[in-house]
C-alpha cells in the first residue's frame, strides 16, 4: 500500500504527505453558492497542508434534471448534437463559479471545459467514450501554481464535436484525469461519507467500510450500488488509481479503494439491490440449435442491454428463455422479439416489471462453500421466493419480487452479520 493510502487509513490527522490530488465534487456538494464556498474553502485547507490539487465538478443539483425538462418542451426529436451541448453546460457554469469561488480565498484558479482539459472521445453523443487524455493544460496551470476546475462527464469528439459521458460522468472525468496527471489519489467527494455494507437508507446499522477492492466494489456498482459510477471503477482498476469516496461534509476519511485485499478478508462484504430492472419471457421456443443466438443477437442489435438470462428445461421440443433488462428497453425488446416469434417456433412474450435483484458480493466467497446455502434459507425463511439466479466468482445474485427486495436486503445483511467487523463475524 503506498504511503499515502495508508496514512488516510490510520488517521486524517496522519494525512500530511505532499500529494497531488484529483477531487471530484458532485451536484449536491456544489448545489449553491454556499456549498460552493465550502468546496473553495476546502482546497485552502488542502493547500495549506501543501498539497496540489485538481478539481472535477458536476453540474449543480438538479440542473442536469431542469436541461432535460426545457429539452421535452421545446423538442420531440432532440438531436444527440444538440442535447451534448445543453447538458454539459450544467457543468461548465459549476466550474466557472467554483473558479471564482477559489479567487475569492486568494488562490489563482483556471476553469476548464473537457475538450480545454484535453479530453477525446468517440462519436457517440449522450454516452461517450474516452479515447485518449491529454491534459497538457491542466498540468502547466498546476506547475503555475494553480488549481485547474474541469467541468466533469464531457469530452470533444473525433469529429470536433462536444460529447456527454452520461450519468455518473464526472467520476469517470477525475479518475482518467488522475492517471493522465500521475496523481496520487483521485477522491470522490459526494453525499455519502463512503461505501458502505448495503443501502444505510434501508438498513439502520450498515456499516461505512474503510476499505474494499476493486473487484468488490465493480460487482456492487453493477448491481445496485449507485456510487460511484461503474465505468470510473473499472477505469480505476485498469490503471491502478487508488479511489477514495468520502463525504463532502466532513474530513473524515471515507472508504479506500485498491488493488490491495484488505488483511482481514470478509467472506462477504456487502448485499446489494436493484429495482431498475424487468423481466421478460419468451415462452414456447423451438428447442433447438441457433435459436438463443438468434434471439440475443438481435436484442444486442436493438440495443437491449439483457443481464441475467435463464432457460427451463425443455419440454416436448420447446423450452422457455428469460432474461432480465433495463425498464425502459421493455418496448424495444418486446418488438425485437414479436418480429421473431414466427422465426423462433415461440408462442409469446410476457414482460414482468414488477422485480428486484438483490446480490451479495464478496472475495471470500470464493473459498467459502456455506454463502449460497446461507444466503437461499435465509430467504426461504423469509417467505421470500427465488425466481433468477446469477453467479460469479464473488456474487451470488437472485431475482426477487420487488415488494420483498427490501426485507431480503435486511435479512441477509443480518445473516452474515454485515454490521459487525470482518474479525467478529461468525463462521457460516
Amino acid at each position: 500500500m503506498s504511503k499515502l493510502g495508508l496514512a488516510a487509513m490510520i488517521s486524517p490527522i496522519t494525512l500530511i504527505l505532499v500529494a497531488l490530488l484529483v477531487q471530484k465534487f458532485g451536484g449536491t456538494s456544489v448545489g449553491d453558492p454556499d456549498r460552493i464556498r465550502e468546496v473553495a474553502d476546502h482546497v485552502a485547507r488542502c493547500r495549506k497542508r501543501g498539497d496540489q490539487v485538481v478539481l472535477v465538478v458536476s453540474a449543480m443539483g438538479k440542473e442536469t434534471d431542469e436541461l432535460l425538462r426545457l429539452a421535452d418542451e421545446v423538442s420531440s426529436t432532440k438531436p444527440g448534437r444538440e442535447m451534448d451541448m445543453l447538458i454539459t453546460g450544467g457543468e461548465r457554469k459549476a466550474c466557472a463559479l467554483v473558479s471564482m469561488a477559489l479567487h475569492e480565498l486568494g488562490i489563482e484558479s483556471d476553469s476548464f471545459t473537457g475538450s480545454q482539459a484535453g479530453f477525446l472521445t468517440d462519436t457517440t453523443h449522450r454516452n461517450a467514450k474516452i479515447l485518449d487524455v491529454n491534459p497538457y493544460r491542466i498540468k502547466a496551470a498546476v506547475e503555475a501554481g494553480k488549481v485547474p476546475v474541469v467541468g466533469g462527464s464531457q469530452g470533444v469528439s473525433s469529429d470536433n464535436d462536444v460529447t456527454f459521458f452520461g450519468r455518473g460522468g464526472s467520476d469517470t472525468t477525475a479518475v482518467a484525469l488522475a492517471h493522465a496527471l500521475d496523481a496520487d489519489a483521485c477522491e470522490l467527494y459526494t453525499d455519502v461519507p463512503g461505501v458502505f455494507t448495503t443501502d444505510p437508507r434501508l438498513v439502520a446499522d450498515a456499516r461505512k467500510m474503510d476499505q474494499i477492492s476493486f473487484d468488490e466494489l465493480l460487482e456492487m456498482t453493477a448491481t445496485g450500488c449507485p456510487k460511484p459510477a461503474m465505468r470510473s471503477v473499472e477505469l480505476a482498476r485498469s490503471f491502478g488509481v487508488k479511489l477514495h469516496v468520502r463525504s463532502a461534509f466532513s474530513w473524515v476519511p471515507g472508504t479506500w479503494v485498491t488493488q490491495e485485499e484488505p488483511m482481514e478478508r470478509a467472506i462477504i462484504s456487502a448485499v446489494t439491490h436493484d429495482t431498475s430492472e424487468a423481466k421478460m419471457t419468451v415462452s414456447g421456443v423451438s428447442d433447438r440449435p441457433g435459436v438463443a443466438a438468434r434471439l440475443f443477437r438481435s436484442l444486442a442489435d436493438a440495443n437491449v442491454n439483457v443481464d441475467m438470462i435463464v432457460q427451463n428445461v425443455s419440454e416436448d421440443g420447446r423450452t422457455d428463455i428469460s432474461f432480465t433488462l433495463p425498464h425502459e428497453q421493455i418496448d424495444a425488446a418486446r418488438s425485437t422479439v414479436d418480429s421473431l416469434l414466427e422465426e423462433l417456433g415461440a408462442n409469446g412474450t410476457i414482460a414482468d416489471p414488477d422485480i428486484a435483484r438483490v446480490s451479495l458480493i464478496g472475495a471470500g466467497m470464493q473459498t467459502n462453500p456455506g454463502v449460497a446455502a446461507t444466503m437461499f434459507e435465509t430467504m426461504s425463511n423469509a417467505g421470500i421466493n427465488i425466481e433468477m439466479i446469477s453467479t460469479s466468482a464473488i456474487r451470488i445474485s437472485c431475482v426477487v419480487r420487488e415488494a420483498q427486495a427490501e426485507a431480503a436486503v435486511a435479512e441477509l445483511h443480518a445473516a452474515f452479520q454485515l454490521d459487525r467487523p470482518a474479525s467478529e463475524r461468525a463462521d457460516l
